[in-house]
């Protein structure tokens, strides 16, 4: 009993067979099927490699929602170089809510030579390569983002060389926590005096001839520092062509969370607007000379996230080139083989009509004589 059962479950699942098999002495193997079946798994080879490459990459993913932190600090990481003493030019943040941050607070004054050694002018070279590239071709910033933690750090190298020369110039660097509201970073003459409305800076003991807001910005980020990441700013240079010059700097700094499989971080990109002009009050040029940086937080927050391909997805999309190509191939082999079939069978009917036998009469005999036994003897 039991094995008439299992017989009936056989031969069941026997007739619910969705592949038959064909014996192979029904089967015909053709030239011309091997080089197209031969064509098809080379073309699904290299689909298959490809397809492999693309599951192991990976992409950003960016989101966007309203930024609710309005209570933490922004901090300001700073390293700025000014071709002037450090006695003569002070640095400090004034935000619009009237509070002041001095550069006491987490800046160092370090005297330094302006004039780059060969391996800093290299290293800034290569970087101002980068940010132009960046300019162009904005998808970098994804590789840049997945390779923060694998790339050197874009600090300044220190000088390679012992020059003499004494320090013409004045290295600002360090961080900065400030309220996150719009605000004012700058670096202009004298040392800053706070006072009830507002701040000035002791500029009256400091000749105008010796004023050069000449700079170069090493480095400039807004929030957790990131080893690798190449900000705007980073390796930007400026020479002032009069004594009397601003420098000014409109940046919008947009929050931003960036998960990777490498790194897990809260930063902020930004986004700058570069402006310089002559200070000449005659002219109708006001302000003073010095260099501003004026920044905005931007209330959308953005979180960047690495993802990867899903193996399932993977799978599905492998069957997907391993059937099509499959399929294709045959409807092709087949439509190919119908035209070289109706071809040839053209020829053979022009053969045949070429074989008619001329009679006396001028009438042509097409019919095959026949063959009697006199003349095959």
């Amino acid at each position: 009993m039991r094995r008439l059962n299992r017989k009936k479950t056989l031969n069941l699942m026997k007739e619910l067979d969705a592949f038959p098999k064909v014996p192979e002495s029904y089967i015909e193997t053709t030239a011309t099927g091997g080089t197209v079946s031969l064509i098809a798994f080379t073309t699904m080879a290299l689909l298959t490699i490809m397809e492999f490459m693309v599951y192991r990459d990976t992409w950003m993913k960016y989101e966007y929602e309203v930024d609710k932190d309005f209570t933490s600090k922004l901090r300001i990481n700073i390293d700025i170089t000014v071709a002037m003493k450090c006695q003569y030019i002070g640095a400090d943040v004034l935000d619009l809510a009237e509070t002041m941050v001095s550069s006491a607070d987490g800046l160092v004054y370090e005297p330094v030579i302006f004039e780059l050694s060969p391996l800093q002018r290299e290293w800034q070279r290569m970087l101002q390569i980068i940010q132009s590239r960046l300019q162009e071709e904005h998808s970098l910033q994804d590789i840049i983002f997945k390779s923060a933690l694998k790339s050197a750090s874009t600090a300044l190298p220190p000088r390679e060389d012992k020059s003499l020369q004494p320090p013409d110039a004045c290295r600002i660097h360090g961080q900065l926590y400030v309220n996150k509201v719009a605000g004012n970073f700058h670096i202009t003459v004298g040392k800053a005096i706070p006072h009830p409305r507002g701040h000035a800076h002791l500029a009256a003991l400091v000749s105008h001839e010796s004023y050069n807001f000449s700079h170069r910005i090493d480095h400039l980020s807004f929030g957790e520092l990131i080893t690798g990441v190449i900000n705007p700013l980073d390796g930007t240079e400026k020479i002032a062509s009069d004594h009397n010059q601003m420098f000014q700097y409109f940046i919008t700094v947009v929050p931003t969370k960036l998960h990777t499989y490498k790194i897990a971080a809260e930063t902020h990109q930004f986004s700058v607007t570069e402006r310089e002009r002559v200070i000449n009050h005659a002219a109708g040029s006001h302000g003073v000379s010095g260099i501003f940086m004026k920044y905005d937080i931007s209330s959308l927050m953005v979180t960047v996230t690495e993802e990867h391909m899903p193996f399932w997805q993977f799978l599905v999309r492998l069957c997907g080139i391993i059937g099509g190509i499959f399929s294709t191939t045959g409807i092709l082999h087949g439509i190919g083989g119908f035209i070289v079939e109706i071809i040839c069978c053209r020829f053979r009917l022009g053969s045949h009509k070429s074989t008619s036998v001329p009679v006396q009469d001028g009438h042509l005999n097409n019919h095959v004589p026949l063959v009697t036994e006199d003349a095959m003897q």
